[in-house]
């Protein structure tokens, strides 16, 4: 099966060239960049990276993480569809494994799980662990799966099913949007364990506190009143 990479891409000028270099090891038919309104020079190195599989979407503004999922979720023509974000948190040398489930005729949707698993695994942040953990349960609750982890950013989907759902959401939920939506459509879901090498706010990490609560917003409005 051939694979559309999609990085959705937002002030990450240090870590987008590594994880590009990482990236085409697997040697991916595409890489779809979306640049959701970067200022630290993100822009100027797109424009000086050329690859016959890479295509690249810029957005004016900063309109959010989710916003950038969709522009190339709508762009993936492949088979499988990964996403893959840009700051290094995760290993793209991880692909054939996250991808095996639906390559064996298993899954139509795989999430790789921080939580499942001996890889290594950063220590970080003990409320934002709650914060996954109570956000995957109430997703679960509402979707009636039994993941593990929601929230990650290391997912993969046959081409058909991440397209037979509309995406609302601009931001990051979008997360459990895609979750819900596809759990409602009866597609298969499976998780793998996976490493999980995360960065604190130092670092360049971009997720806030307020962001859990915009996601029970989400989760309530799809799980409860819009369901597709």
């Amino acid at each position: 099966m051939k694979i559309s990479v999609i990085i959705p891409v937002y002030n990450e000028a240090k870590t987008l060239p590594v994880v590009l270099e990482r990236v085409q090891k697997n040697k991916p038919a595409e890489i779809i960049i979306v640049d959701d309104g970067s200022t630290d020079g993100t822009r100027e190195f797109l424009d000086r990276y050329k690859a016959s599989n890479v295509k690249v979407f810029k957005h004016e503004h900063n309109f959010g993480k989710g916003a950038a999922l969709r522009t190339g979720i709508k762009a993936a023509t492949q088979d499988v569809v990964l996403i893959q974000d840009a700051d290094l948190e995760y290993d793209p040398s991880e692909y054939e494994r996250l991808i095996a489930p639906i390559t064996q005729g298993y899954a139509d949707v795989v999430y790789g799980s921080r939580f499942v698993g001996s890889d290594p695994h950063r220590v970080l942040f003990f409320w934002h662990y709650i914060g996954n953990r109570f956000l995957t349960f109430l997703c679960n609750v509402v979707a009636n799966l039994n993941l593990t982890d929601m929230e990650t950013g290391f997912k993969a989907f046959k081409k058909e099913a991440i397209h037979s759902i509309f995406l609302k959401e601009k931001q990051f939920g979008i997360e459990p949007e895609i979750t819900i939506k596809l759990a409602n459509k009866g597609w298969r879901f499976y998780e793998v364990g996976i490493s999980y090498y995360g960065r604190d706010y130092k670092e360049g990490k971009k997720i806030r506190w307020t962001d859990g609560f915009k996601a029970i917003f989400v989760i309530l409005k799809y799980g409860l009143f819009l369901p597709n």
